[in-house]
């Protein structure tokens, strides 16, 4: 599969994903409307997808999370493939992305930082 419709697959995957999260069609408790998919990474011959996933909400319920989706990954499959028509679904796996977090820390490290450098 051509690199442009990879990356295509790509959007496209993460976009259901996230849909199906926001209209709380994942029926585990474990999933919260919070989590946030960044990005998913489809191999080239269409076996694997990994689906990465952050939140703002604590490392225990983002892991708790991703174990959620991780149980539910057979249903987000079948009502994925149901919209796409592609050759071979791709099975899912979920991972933790602690990216975002690690981001937001990190820019709240340099607020304090510049709120101490005026005080001086």
């Amino acid at each position: 599969m051509g690199q442009y419709r990879l990356q295509r697959l790509n959007d496209q995957l993460r976009d259901e994903i996230s849909q199906l999260i926001l209209r709380e069609e994942v029926k585990d408790p474990r999933v919260s409307t919070f989590l946030c998919i960044n990005r998913v990474e489809v191999t080239s011959d269409l076996s694997y997808a990994k689906v990465f996933v952050s939140t703002f909400l604590t490392d225990a319920q983002l892991k708790k999370g991703v174990d959620g989706l991780q149980a539910a990954a057979g249903f987000i499959q079948r009502e994925i493939a149901k919209k796409l028509r592609i050759r071979q679904f791709p099975k899912l796996q979920f991972v933790v992305d602690a990216g975002m977090k690690e981001g937001f820390d990190m820019v709240q490290k340099l607020n304090e930082l510049e709120k101490t450098s005026e005080n001086k």
